[in-house]
């Protein structure tokens, strides 16, 4: 019996792995263009040895810190850069552009729909109230999506017509909402009508879970600013920790004068013992990125394949790395999460248990058995413990491991009895 089960789900892997062989090649032939434009930066700044090493103290004339920040700015076509280690959250990558921006009187729009739940407490929709925008007298608006997930331009139109705006937030993927990823296209067909309706606006992207997913990045489509976590795409898995912020070298300016304090800006901070981490995790990251995607293409295949709803479809194309599976209750998402931390090469003895993570309004899930803590383009599945019952998979540092985790999870749900009948 034992043998025969092994055997079915053998031949599924294979059905699986036949069928996604074309969209596979598609995400490789991404990944080619990627390295193209990182290697070239990296050829045209000349990096050498000397620029791998760290500093101490103040941080003044780290020449690694500035050449990788140049590399960074090139790769997303923009002005300036500000990358680093000091940064701790793709959070707080995106607050230091809202506080360094935004000034007491000023309009804040997001026109994605609810922000991601730990930016909801920085703009001071949540609990917290010490030091958000709204204490800052700073007033916010968000204009719901269409329902195709899309923007809806009526509405974005009446806000930006009845009103002053200082800065409009588009955020990429989907967070917690189960919405889908918006595209590079998509995001320039909003920067447009953003800058015709009121051209001074600033337009900041959620780049999180979004960068190298495609040929292009929001910086390329018309953002004036783009912030992200180096634990996710860009760190390429070897960042220990970090953050960046890409765009107009005044907004960025402004955005470091946050970090460090006004008349410091991005002149001082430390780097520690070395910046190679850093350095390595950019180059590998346009092949790790596409190892990721590939795994998430394998997991909605295998997972459509046993009756599950998922997003994005295996087919679709994709702006960021995000899995969505739907679940039929909180204990399945129990048994998905912890089947993945037990295919995780750190602490798959650990069984994970949903707590109150800080910034998140509901307790939370997260299987995360990866060398950096939190690093997000690792394997990793988290989930809020609240209908509908969806969880989130991420990451993946190489394909092998994708479908081990994706496999494990489904054999979890078969053997829990959580999939469909039939």
């Amino acid at each position: 019996m034992q043998g025969r089960n092994e055997e079915r789900w053998d031949v599924l892997v294979d059905k699986v792995e036949r069928r996604i062989i074309r969209r596979r090649r598609s995400i490789e032939r991404t990944a080619w263009v990627n390295q193209q434009k990182v290697l070239e930066a990296f050829r045209h700044f000349r990096v050498s040895d000397v620029h791998l090493r760290g500093s101490t103290g103040y941080g003044y004339n780290d020449r690694g810190r500035e050449i990788l920040e140049n590399v960074y700015a090139r790769v997303f076509r923009t002005e300036a850069a500000l990358v680093r280690p000091q940064i701790v959250s793709g959070t707080h990558a995106l607050a230091l552009a809202l506080f360094g921006v935004l000034r007491p009187g000023d309009r804040l729009v997001y026109a994605t729909g609810e922000p991601y739940d730990t930016l909801r407490t920085v703009i001071g929709e949540g609990e917290s109230r010490e030091g958000t925008l709204r204490e800052w007298g700073i007033t916010y608006k968000q204009v719901e999506l269409g329902p195709d997930g899309g923007p809806d331009w009526d509405a974005l139109d009446r806000v930006l017509g009845s009103v002053a705006v200082r800065m409009v937030v588009l955020q990429r993927s989907g967070g917690y909402s189960g919405r889908r990823a918006l595209s590079v296209d998509e995001l320039e067909q909003v920067i447009r009508r953003i800058k015709r309706r009121q051209p001074d606006a600033v337009v900041l992207v959620d780049n999180c879970y979004g960068e190298f997913t495609e040929t292009r990045e929001p910086t390329e489509a018309g953002a004036d600013l783009a912030a992200g976590s180096l634990i996710k795409n860009p760190g390429g898995g070897l960042a220990p920790t970090g953050g960046y912020v890409v765009g107009r070298s005044n907004l960025v300016h402004a955005a470091a004068c946050r970090l460090t304090a006004p008349g410091i800006g991005g002149e001082a901070g430390p780097t520690g013992p070395e910046w190679r981490l850093f350095y390595q995790g950019f180059f590998l990251a346009p092949h790790t990125v596409s190892q990721a995607l590939q795994s998430a293409v394998f997991g909605a295949a295998l997972f459509e394949a046993l009756g599950l709803s998922s997003r994005p479809g295996w087919a679709e194309d994709r702006s960021d790395l995000v899995q969505q599976v739907d679940l039929p209750s909180g204990e399945a998402v129990l048994t998905f999460c912890r089947a993945i931390q037990q295919a995780s090469p750190v602490d798959s003895h650990v069984v994970p248990e949903p707590w109150a993570m800080p910034g998140y309004p509901d307790p939370v899930v997260m299987a995360a058995g990866t060398f950096v803590q939190g690093g997000s383009l690792e394997l990793s599945a988290d989930a809020p413990m609240r209908p509908p019952f969806r969880v989130f998979v991420q990451g993946g540092l190489t394909y092998e491991h994708g479908k081990l985790a994706y496999l494990c999870a489904a054999r979890a749900l078969e053997e829990a009895g959580h999939l469909p009948r039939g």
